[in-house]
């Protein structure tokens, strides 16, 4: 939107009316700054010095109320300093702190007032101290009689009385300080105000006189310059010079409308200048806008302007498929040994060399003759569902049909359930789809699927079907390689298997041998021990129930009796008769049956019914799953021992 024109004729009424409000504004001056004095000479008269006046009165109560604590101490019958000291906390310090309450408000300083009320509270807590440690305490004689009592008032004027109210009286004399100093310099800005009024005469007739000069000058330099300017300009572009410094202001009247328009036209030139310039240069993306419809050369710049980027635009893509081929080729050759690492490296690169979004290369798996089909080797950034779709049968989806027709599939127009694009931010759908056939002398290897956001150029997807052809053939040769090396390292397999059998038959009889040999040692040094035992101890194996069920030599020479006459008796055939019954319904058989060892001496019954003492150890015996089977008891004949 073109600016408003302000002329040369509204220059002039601008000037009169500057000096007009010249003499209104040093009126309003003069208007504030006797209102200004007004009020701080009432401040002063009505607060200020009202405030010092207290403050002084608060310091003389502060020095009062030390001296007359003290006397309390001190002077026992003083009741003159008593009573004073009394009035003074009942009335005279509640006055003073609400003439001060009042004064405090008016303050302009605002650390002032929360400094004065924690002078109060300060002073409040003193005349607390005053009247809990010394007043309270020190009333009768019995009280100034007592040392205790009178040593801790003391104690209290020393410790809490002197040091309190010298810090109450030296921040009372800092506020006196301030608001003194504020009254001086309230003082000090009123004589200071009356100055400047005499002086305001003086220089508004000084600047009535120079604003009438500078405006002159200034109006005639507005018309002066910009008409120079426009001279300078007009003469450079006559000897085809443009000027470089256009970094300027002009008035917004007639002539100031002229400057600018010479000034557009030298950025236009300059700008023309500038754009050939870059076409020069091979930068045809610069932006150039002409001067209006109308302007030939201009026009005729962007018009050349894009004939030369179509053509630098064809080489570009020459320049990028001769590159891929020759990068891809490199890759080929690299992996031509292994067929999951080759497929991994191919559609990771292609992917990334499309600038795409996801990709997928299937290999045709011919294991099962009757129904071959394509398997997935390798994806770059497939989605998850996809992903787990590994096998497409021939003519199955547009993966199936891409290998059953030999041709490429191009989709622009992908189904929402096709497959979608997933990231951290979300998913979406492809904007296009690829499918090429890795085909070589019309045989198909394998297919490759390709999705992006972007439409893919006619170039991308020939580069894309070249770079099929080299991968068939590098498939079908590695291929033939994976199959003549599996079929080599299955023979090695086989051939160390066997030997590894063999030698862990060989093995497994050694071990065998060694461990009949230690079976035959054990048994013998077992049955060496069991023989020691019979020979030197009595021992009867019982049921869990007391029931006998065997007894060595030992034992029945001991009891005198044979094995088949105690063999199914319960252990109370060998207790006297009044122990029987209670060794029938006793504990002693139950703590065997949960796993307990018996040991102790006991007395026994012999079959001819004589009474012997033997030492004996009942263990229990416990199979695999740690149930009681059997209990099995050592004795030796302790009888000679008893006598």
């Amino acid at each position: 939107m073109k600016k408003k024109r302000f002329s040369i004729g509204n220059k002039i009424i601008l000037g009169f009316f500057s000096l007009i409000i010249i003499f209104t504004v040093i009126a309003t001056i003069v208007v504030i700054t006797n209102s200004k004095n007004n009020q701080l000479i009432e401040q002063s008269s009505t607060n200020i010095r009202p405030s010092v006046s207290a403050l002084q009165e608060f310091k003389h109560l502060v020095t009062q109320s030390k001296m007359l604590v003290t006397n309390w101490v001190y002077l026992q019958s003083n009741d003159t300093d008593k009573k004073a000291l009394k009035d003074l906390h009942n009335v005279g310090y509640p006055n003073l702190k609400e003439k001060l309450s009042g004064l405090k408000l008016d303050w302009e300083i605002d650390t002032l007032q929360q400094e004065m009320d924690s002078i109060f509270i300060e002073f409040e807590a003193l005349l607390k101290t005053e009247q809990d440690n010394v007043m309270s305490q020190l009333v009768t004689f019995d009280h100034y009689e007592d040392p205790f009592i009178k040593l801790t008032a003391a104690e209290t004027i020393e410790s809490e009385v002197l040091p309190r109210s010298a810090s109450i009286m030296k921040s009372l004399g800092k506020i006196n300080d301030i608001i003194v100093q504020t009254d001086q310099e309230q003082q000090l800005t009123i004589r200071a105000e009356s100055d400047n009024l005499t002086k305001m005469a003086v220089i508004s007739a000084v600047i009535v006189i120079i604003v009438g000069l500078v405006g002159g000058f200034l109006l005639a330099r507005s018309i002066t310059k910009p008409i120079n300017y426009i001279k300078d300009i007009i003469v450079k572009l006559g000897e085809g010079d443009l000027p470089d410094d256009q970094s300027r202001k002009f008035n917004n009247d007639e002539i100031g409308e002229m400057a600018e328009a010479v000034e557009n036209l030298v950025n236009g030139l300059k700008s023309t200048s500038s754009f050939a310039e870059n076409i020069g240069k091979g930068n045809y993306d610069a932006e150039f806008a002409p001067l209006s419809e109308k302007d030939v050369l201009g026009n005729s710049l962007i018009e050349m302007r894009d004939n030369l980027k179509s053509v630098a635009e064809e080489d570009k893509r020459r320049n990028w498929s001769t590159s891929g081929l020759a990068t891809f080729g490199e890759i080929l050759r690299k992996n031509n040994d292994n067929i999951e690492k080759l497929s991994d490296d191919i559609i990771t690169n292609l992917v990334k060399y499309l600038n795409c979004n996801q990709g997928g290369l299937y290999i045709i798996n011919q294991e099962n003759e009757e129904e071959p089909c394509l398997e997935l080797k390798a994806c770059y950034a497939w989605d998850k569902k996809k992903y787990l779709e590994q096998r497409v049968l021939i003519g199955e989806g547009l993966t199936g049909q891409c290998w059953l027709e030999k041709d490429t599939v191009y989709l622009t127009e992908v189904p929402d359930d096709y497959i979608t694009i997933t990231s951290g931010l979300g998913e979406a759908n492809p904007t296009s789809i690829l499918i090429v056939p890795l085909k070589i002398n019309d045989e198909v290897f394998g297919v490759m699927e390709i999705a992006s956001f972007n439409e893919f150029e006619s170039y991308e997807i020939e580069f894309v079907e070249k770079i099929a052809e080299s991968i068939a053939s590098t498939v079908s040769s590695v291929k033939i390689n994976e199959k003549t090396q599996r079929l080599l390292e299955e023979s090695t397999e086989m051939t160390e298997q066997m030997r590894s059998q063999e030698e862990e038959m060989r093995q497994n009889m050694e071990e065998l041998q060694a461990t009949q040999e230690e079976m035959q040692r054990s048994q013998s040094e077992s049955q060496g021990i069991l023989n020691a035992i019979n020979s030197s101890l009595a021992s009867v194996e019982f049921k869990p129930n007391g029931e006998i069920v065997d007894a060595n030599q030992q034992f029945l020479s001991i009891f005198g009796f044979t094995l088949e006459e105690i063999r199914g008796k319960n252990h109370s055939v060998l207790l006297p008769p009044d122990e029987r019954k209670a060794a029938e319904t006793g504990e002693f058989w139950e703590a065997l049956t949960q796993g307990q060892v018996k040991s102790g001496e006991f007395e026994r019954v012999k079959r001819d019914g004589s009474s012997i003492w033997i030492r004996s150890n009942y263990s229990p015996v416990k199979n695999s799953t740690g149930e009681v089977t059997k209990v099995l008891a050592l004795s030796f004949d302790l009888s000679d021992y008893k006598k």
